[in-house]
């Protein structure tokens, strides 16, 4: 999966804002948007925290001077007021949609499905609320200022700042992107400690100020624990509603499925993807249907499955990378479309998606305490129930018991971050995906 730039916890922290607002008495289509930037600087003091001997040091922080800055920025200088709570017959009431890594490939390709209503509809209003770092805050303001160029109707606010405080604030959608990449000669034990002090820190902002039903989908590597880490730290938030995506697996695996068979994708259901986004994910084919039928009855070369298939699933992203110098971005916002829609609009009958949740209460006996990839189905209405009607065989159980004791490694790895005791790190092998480099 590819990973966007860092995100991180700010020292200080600046926050800009541009907000379209609408008039009851104007058309949509006849709309003047005025887009208005806001820049605060408003220095604190931070610590960083050393994942091995807990040491604090201080971190000096710089004030510096807010730059002037126009009312209005470029030629949209008339109002269009659309207040968040207003309800009419054309608009649903405006819902807060943060994302992380906003200056990243990722969110390069997905801001933009967002605010087209490709996602959400075509009559539900959005304000998007972007998260990035320092570095990165003026490539934000370049982000923010082709969305404004791109005339969407539905977006009526955008705003950018490297404080998960302030723009997580009201949140009801989370989309976790922005994650360190890893670089020549860091052990997977390492970005796991680095990106889980970042996913900890956003944890706590969630637990602050975010809507008490907020949805988190984690992207950014490791995404599984890195998605524990997160919803450890937001004690308030239901741990269900914490995911880490495995979508894009899962639509990698449907696409396998179909080319051996000769179909088209969306004869292909009822995939899963079972446990890590690492090399030990499992792809199940067991449960899968192509036309209605097992794929083991349509597709007669189960040596294929059990490992040309397996195999492909695991290092799609690696092969891409090869072919195309890039790692999937552009796929991987798709697929994070894909996992928010099958948490909005009901579940085909019979069918179900792959998204990495809390396994408390499971009906596998996958252990609990973990964020693992299980199969899930949605009344549309933002929750999920874990699936139950699926089967087992040996080859399919070994396969998830590999990749639930990576996970519990990992877990024993970050326990200083979940507040279960010290790190302990034993990870049985290096599986680092080709996206963490």
């Amino acid at each position: 999966m590819a990973v966007a730039e860092l995100t991180s916890p700010a020292s200080a922290y600046t926050h800009t804002t541009t907000r379209l607002r609408s008039s009851s008495q104007l058309s949509l289509s006849s709309t003047h948007l005025s887009l208005r930037f806001r820049r605060s600087f408003s220095p604190r003091n931070t610590t960083i925290t050393c994942s091995i001997n807990q040491v604090q040091a201080p971190v000096p922080v710089q004030t510096q001077k807010p730059k002037d800055k126009s009312e209005c920025f470029g030629v949209f200088c008339q109002t269009y007021d659309l207040r968040a709570e207003e309800e009419t017959k054309s608009w649903k009431k405006l819902i807060n949609i943060a994302v992380s890594g906003a200056a990243g490939m990722i969110s390069n390709h997905l801001l933009f499905k967002l605010a087209s209503g490709e996602v959400f509809g075509p009559d539900q209003p959005i304000a998007l609320k972007l998260l990035g770092s320092e570095r990165s805050f003026q490539a934000l303001e370049g982000v923010a200022m082709e969305l404004e160029d791109s005339l969407y109707p539905l977006l009526r606010e955008v705003s950018i700042g490297i404080n998960p405080y302030e723009v997580f604030e009201d949140i009801e959608w989370a989309l976790l992107i922005g994650a360190k990449p890893r670089g020549p000669g860091m052990e997977r034990a390492g970005l796991l400690d680095i990106n889980g002090q970042i996913y900890a820190e956003q944890g706590k902002a969630l637990n602050a100020v975010a809507s008490r039903n907020v949805k988190v989908i984690v992207v950014g590597n490791p995404c599984n624990t890195n998605a524990l880490i997160c919803l450890k730290n937001a004690p308030n938030i239901p741990a269900k509603n914490f995911h880490a995506l495995t979508r894009l697996d899962e639509n990698r695996a449907k696409c396998q499925l179909a080319l051996k068979a000769g179909v088209f994708y969306d004869k292909v259901s009822n995939v899963t993807i079972w446990g890590n986004h690492s090399t030990t994910q499992v792809p199940d084919f067991l449960n899968a249907r192509i036309n209605g039928l097992p794929v083991k009855e349509v597709i007669k070369d189960h040596k294929w499955l059990e490992e040309e298939f397996t195999e492909i699933v695991q290092k799609r992203g690696g092969v891409l990378i090869q072919k195309w110098g890039r790692s999937s971005a552009a796929s991987t916002a798709v697929s994070i479309v894909d996992a928010i829609k099958s948490l909005i609009i009901p579940t085909p009958e019979g069918d179900w998606f792959s998204s990495g949740v809390y396994t408390n209460g499971n009906l596998y006996g996958i252990a609990e305490g973990l964020v693992f990839s299980m199969p899930c189905r949605s009344k549309g209405d933002g929750d999920y129930e874990i699936v139950k009607d699926v089967i087992f065989d040996d080859y399919l159980l070994k396969k998830i018991t590999k990749t639930e004791g990576e996970l519990l490694a990992e877990k024993r790895c970050v326990a200083h971050l979940t507040g279960e005791g010290i790190a302990f790190c034993d990870l049985p092998e290096d599986t680092m995906l080709p996206g963490e480099m």
